[in-house]
């Protein structure tokens, strides 16, 4: 499959921040198949590529003390051409600068936001690294779905930080949902969440990854020590879980995923 069409505002990384690279590189060469390359201590704070048949998919870091008591997560980071702007525009829109731009040497400039329902989402301008190399193939990121409970709050933060062009895809009351692009080239969704949300859980960012069999995933993640959050079950979409690794971190798995890299709940 070519390289993703990784476009501005649309998702082109994901990083998981854990409290055991260790276990948690384990864990997922053992689901996935992924490898990894170290990068330099001083220059790069040891940030782990992970790689799936040769090509970047996910990158994962050490949690550090500075953190507190966050809890091992899976983060979703969307392209920006001029992250100085979009910071000034997440902003002035109502999130949070979590964490100001950064350059990281060679490879681009990161910053980090809570976004106007509060979920937290990352932003990449590219420099040397274009984000991941593959999507929607067995071991790699399939889709990104943000839980809100502020629906169309966060649907406006996006379109105005992001410059997201959306879709409606449903508006009902049991299920509201909106794509950034539309049909079969959507590239990510938000979800009305205020329903279902426990009131202890904020908004949140979901990864989803691409398998060749849920129920074979679900039970190789159960036996290599993941807890199954949601059984797989059968959606429009595809054949769905959610599961959290070893040490905590949520993401969830699909299989035949297709084209239409939509989400179901």
């Amino acid at each position: 499959m070519p390289k993703p069409d990784i476009t501005p505002g649309s998702p082109c990384w994901i990083d998981l921040v854990t409290s055991d690279t260790e276990k948690a590189k384990a864990f997922y060469t053992a689901l996935f198949g992924w490898t990894y390359e170290t990068g330099d201590q001083e220059k790069y704070g040891g940030y782990i590529t992970a790689s799936k048949d040769g090509r970047m998919v996910a990158g994962i870091m050490a949690k550090q003390a500075d953190m507190g008591a966050m809890p091992d997560v899976w983060s979703t980071y969307l392209r920006t051409d001029d992250i100085k702007a979009t910071t000034e525009a997440a902003a002035a829109n109502g999130g949070q600068v979590l964490l100001e731009p950064m350059e990281v040497p060679e490879q681009g400039s990161m910053a980090m936001y809570g976004d106007a329902s509060g979920a937290a989402i990352g932003a990449w301008q590219f420099g040397e690294m274009k984000g991941y190399e593959v999507a929607a193939e067995a071991g790699a990121p399939a889709w990104h779905e943000l839980l809100a409970k502020d629906y169309q709050v966060a649907v406006t933060f996006y379109q105005r930080v992001f410059g997201w062009d959306t879709e409606v895809m449903s508006d009902s009351p049991e299920f509201r949902y909106t794509t950034l692009v539309a049909g079969d080239d959507a590239k990510a969704g938000i979800m009305d969440a205020s329903a279902f949300l426990p009131e202890q859980v904020p908004s949140m960012w979901s990864v989803y990854f691409a398998v060749e069999d849920t129920d074979a995933a679900v039970e190789q993640a159960a036996a290599l020590g993941a807890t199954v959050m949601q059984p797989a079950e059968d959606t429009p979409f595809g054949r769905l879980a959610t599961l959290s690794d070893p040490t905590g971190a949520v993401f969830k798995v699909i299989q035949d995923l297709g084209q239409t890299t939509r989400s179901a709940d």
